[in-house]
């Protein structure tokens, strides 16, 4: 095996804001998505409501099966140089289109066992992000190649305390995979090194586990809220490391493993019917990012090795939507969020360059049958406001390289979910 560091050696990924804040994802679910994620604790349109509280599967009867993807379509643009002052060097780095496009698939099951009881299973992916620079770019010191891929597996039981209480409890088995590289760029022939060749370069994979708790409360009828906690999950990505910043040649390598925690999250929610068409709901989220604060690899028999510094702050979301039941077959959805940053302009890194994000969604839902349900969804996300950039690598003692700029771009995300009742 070998280590998936996930998030940087020298400088790591340019497209932390792909999605949610840091490298978290929020696209659980393109039911979810047509309303920007707002009420989610509190909302339990199918089967993926689990993913979000798992105390919402005593709101849904027989057995569901809810399945779908979400197609993340970014467009993530990089603008800045690369100097070494001492040298009196300096070099555009821009870059356009760093993050390719992905898709996150789910698939959820639950089952009502009883007027009290309901089971679940859960499984899609919380966390993960990829970026690609070619491997002489001048930027590639900081990161040329970056993957990350999660997928959770959450068995989950809601429990009804009385007619307004329910909790819900769930495991959350997280496996990580990923791969990060950095690269000489064409200007390192100034220091006789080969243009393109592997400075620090890790992949491996991980897997841990965590929990998840939720609560319901129904004051009145129509009105319903939620709030819902997930616990940290700390991955220990084990494997090799291979490079020559970490004193190895061509074709050789070491063992070695890092922690990554992948941070808890909560979220408060409500949702309101106002009318026997509409309602209304919103969600306050939270994520603990200041547990993330640096990375280091530890080698067998070795002093460790700080990679890097990322210095992350707890960042908070808020989101607002709505849902109109247009007649017995189509509804539709809408909503806004505002996604904050989990980094402060000082501590931003090339790695994962967080910034204020914008959330505009829409969505619809169709009932095809008695049975089968069909939601589609589409999203825009904007950065909101400049995201600057300074960070430097040591080359030698005398010497460092240092990027400075900015990354601006927007995200299109369009989504489709399928749910059947039996």
């Amino acid at each position: 095996m070998k280590i998936r560091v996930v998030a940087a050696l020298v400088a790591g990924a340019l497209a932390g804001q792909v999605h949610a804040a840091g490298f978290q994802l929020a696209e659980y679910s393109a039911t979810g998505l047509g309303r920007a994620f707002a009420g989610e604790a509190a909302i339990a349109d199918n089967a993926s409501a689990q993913g979000r509280n798992a105390a919402l599967l005593i709101q849904l009867e027989g057995h569901q099966i809810s399945a779908g993807a979400i197609y993340v379509n970014p467009n993530i643009d990089v603008e800045g140089t690369t100097s070494i002052p001492a040298a009196g060097f300096s070099t555009d780095a821009s870059a356009d289109d760093i993050a390719p496009a992905q898709w996150v698939p789910n698939f959820y099951y639950s089952n009502r066992l009883s007027d009290d009881w309901a089971i679940g299973l859960a499984l899609t992916s919380n966390y993960g992000f990829a970026t690609e620079l070619p491997a002489a770019h001048e930027a590639a010191i900081f990161g040329s190649d970056t993957q990350i891929t999660t997928v959770e597996l959450a068995p989950n039981v809601a429990y009804k305390l009385s007619d307004t209480l329910a909790v819900g409890l769930g495991l959350r088995l997280v496996y990580g995979d990923g791969k990060v590289e950095g690269t000489v760029p064409n200007w390192g022939a100034n220091f006789g090194l080969p243009a393109g060749a592997k400075l620090k370069s890790v992949e491996g994979d991980g897997v841990d586990w965590g929990y998840q708790l939720g609560m319901t409360w129904e004051p009145a009828k129509g009105h319903r809220i939620g709030l819902a906690y997930h616990s940290e999950v700390e991955l220990k990505l084990e494997g090799d490391a291979e490079g020559l910043a970490f004193g190895m040649m061509p074709g050789q390598s070491k063992e070695g493993s890092l922690k990554l925690p992948l941070p808890a999250y909560a979220e408060l929610s409500s949702v309101h019917q106002l009318t026997e068409s509409l309602s209304v709901h919103g969600s306050i989220n939270w994520t603990d990012w200041s547990a993330f604060e640096e990375l280091v690899v530890d080698f067998p028999g070795e002093p460790s090795n700080l990679l890097k510094e990322e210095n992350f702050k707890d960042n908070w979301r808020v989101a607002l939507g709505a849902t109109y039941q247009l007649d017995s077959q189509w509804l539709v959805r809408g909503g806004v969020a505002l996604d904050k940053t989990a980094v402060d302009d000082e501590h931003r890194t090339l790695s994962i360059p967080d910034s204020d994000r914008l959330w505009f969604s829409f969505g619809a839902g169709y009932q095809a049958s008695k049975d089968l349900t069909l939601d589609m969804s589409l999203t825009y996300i904007k950065s909101h406001g400049d995201a600057p950039i300074t960070e430097s690598v040591a080359l030698n003692e005398q010497a460092s390289a240092l990027y400075q700029g900015e990354i601006s771009g927007d995200v299109w995300l369009a989504g489709v979910q399928a749910t059947y009742r039996f």
